[in-house]
């Protein structure tokens, strides 16, 4: 099955990163906006925003940040309900994104809102960051009805000479085409991971590099459905597409590949989406993720902190 976009349109883009996709991918749509996040640095004056405040600590953690999110839930809960769909920006690498965004997807997915997640994962030297992107990642799987992944690190790993602030470029701009996409295309209700390459390479290099991030992500038995979004489409050879399109389908062993036409004439290159079924490798950041949810004790909420102010006394 595909998700199915219903107007009205609601993009929420949470912390820095979440934001600014946020307002872009709202320009594309022609749809609304709103910005979450603890830092009022990441709002517009043009855009409706919710602050979560953590009161006088200026370095909160992911707990507390996530804690002082459900403060202004009711807040939250208002500006959503007028919408039938809402599409959720957020970076899992970042304090914000990985603590709000479960908390925001629940509220969603218990309105009864058809959810489509975007959602990009860390970098591999960024080791106390895997942890809660795992574990946010998760939650928001199970919250939303369609959930796209961009893994940073595998996108460094096939382009070990790109700098981080190239790979944060290159990945947003992956997820803004399937984003500009969503009334054209359709998205499966499934975990799908988001491929792509570096510019300035030709097609086929660019699919390589597609395909080797998608198999860093997943096993390609896992693969069962890609759509391959061509950057530039209408200035590329119709017989090199063909010969992507059916490299693909032997590769990946699939008869459901589609294509999808982007005409950008500043650059080209292949975006790959590929909806994956079973275990993908951000199931191992967390440790106990094996553990299924109906034999987790406290799925129900997830973890927080928050100052209850009583006044108890320090024994030790």
């Amino acid at each position: 099955m595909s998700f199915q976009v219903k107007e009205p349109v609601l993009v929420i883009g949470l912390g820095g990163v979440g934001s600014k996709l946020a307002i872009k991918a709202k320009d594309s749509l022609n749809s609304d906006c709103l910005l979450i996040s603890n830092d009022a640095k990441d709002f517009s004056s043009e855009n409706p925003s919710v602050h979560v405040s953590t009161d006088s600590v200026i370095n909160p953690s992911v707990q507390l940040i996530r804690g002082s999110t459900y403060k202004v839930s009711d807040e939250i809960k208002s500006k959503i309900s007028d919408y039938s769909t809402v599409i959720l920006m957020s970076n899992l690498a970042g304090k914000a994104g990985s603590a709000i965004s479960p908390v925001v997807s629940e509220m969603c997915k218990d309105a009864g809102k058809g959810l489509i997640s975007f959602a990009i994962m860390p970098f591999k030297y960024e080791k106390d960051r895997i942890f809660n992107s795992g574990l946010s990642l998760k939650r928001i799987k199970e919250n939303s009805e369609c959930t796209v992944v961009l893994d940073n690190d595998s996108l460094l790993e096939s382009n070990p000479d790109l700098n981080p602030k190239a790979c944060y470029d290159i990945a947003n701009s992956a997820l803004l085409h399937v984003v500009e996409s969503l009334g054209s295309s359709e998205i499966s209700n499934e975990t799908n991971i988001l491929t792509t390459s570096k510019d300035g390479q030709n097609i086929e290099d660019s699919l390589r590099d597609s395909l080797k991030m998608l198999y860093e992500n997943a096993p390609p038995n896992s693969v069962k459905r890609s759509m391959l979004y061509v950057v530039g489409g209408n200035n590329i050879p119709v017989g090199v597409i063909n010969s992507i399109t059916n490299l693909t389908t032997g590769i990946l062993n699939e008869s459901n590949s589609q294509i999808d036409m982007t005409s950008t004439p500043d650059e080209s290159k292949i975006v790959m989406l590929s909806s994956v079924q079973g275990m993908t490798k951000f199931d191992n950041y967390d440790p106990l993720g094996i553990i299924p949810q109906e034999s987790t004790l406290d799925w129900s909420t997830p973890e927080c902190s928050i100052d209850c102010k009583l006044d108890l006394y320090q024994l030790e």
